[in-house]
This record gives C-alpha cells, structure tokens and sequence, in this order.
C-alpha cells in the first residue's frame, strides 16, 4: 500500500504554519527548508491546500495561515486534498489474469469486494486523526527529545 510522501510533507507543512504562522510570514521557501523538499512542490501542495480551504495564503505579503479549526483538519482530508484519487491507487490488481482461468476471469470482482472493504477502513481510519491530534503527538515528541 502507498500513501504519497507528498501527504506526509503536507501534515509536515500545517504542522509548521501552526506552530509558526502566527509569529512569521511562512513562505513556500521557508516550507522548503524545513521540509527538504523542492519549493514547486511547496507551492502545489499549498496551492492544494488552499484550494480545498484548510489554508489561506495572503496575497501581496504571502504567508500561509490555517483557515478552519485543527479539529475539521482530518489526514483524509489532507491526503485527498494532495492526491484527490488516492483510494483507488492503494491496491494494484495484475492486469492479464487468464480469461480460460476460473480463477483468474473472476480474480478482479473477488478482489474488488476485499479491497473495498479495507479501502473504507483505512478511510473511516483517516477520518479519525485529526490535525489537533498529530500537533498533540508533535509536542510530545518534542519534548521528550
């Protein structure tokens, strides 16, 4: 299963715009710095973000500031936001199983049913972290440290 690093580098980037927003212009370089990721792919997941209202970016001036409460802030949410098909790139079925199989002429409806299943799991899971929860384990772990 695969959960596009640009997700983790989202979480990442709203992490930092709480925690710093408010005292700081925060600038798709300064996410960049922090993230060690390409400025472009800053912009495109702010622009993501924005987009599907969790961010709002100041015109003129820049800087990202969060738009709606931690709670609404869900990892599906980000992760849909980023990757809008996300779901549905989870699980590869091989393409050519043999249509002379029994087994392979119904290997794709079988697995359709399973992977649904799980599919709505990890989702109904996602839905359940919110961003108020990952900024309470980021605390944690950074005073532990």
């Amino acid at each position: 299963m695969h959960i596009s690093v640009k997700c983790s580098v989202a979480i990442h980037c709203l992490i930092f715009i709480y925690e710093y927003g408010e005292k700081q212009k925060v600038t798709s370089d300064l996410l960049s710095l922090s993230t060690g990721s390409n400025p472009v792919t800053i912009r495109n997941i702010i622009s993501a973000l924005k987009k599907d209202g969790i961010l709002s970016v100041k015109f003129g001036t820049g800087g990202a500031v969060l738009a709606c409460p931690l709670e609404e802030i869900t990892i599906y949410r980000i992760c849909k936001a980023i990757e809008p098909n996300f779901i549905s790139k989870l699980f590869g079925i091989h393409s050519l199983p043999s249509p002379l199989c029994p087994i392979g002429k119904n290997i794709h409806n079988v697995l359709d049913c399973s992977y649904q299943k799980i599919g709505n799991d990890l989702c109904n899971s996602l839905e359940s972290i919110t961003l108020k929860d990952i900024i309470s384990d980021y605390r944690k772990c950074s005073t532990e440290v």
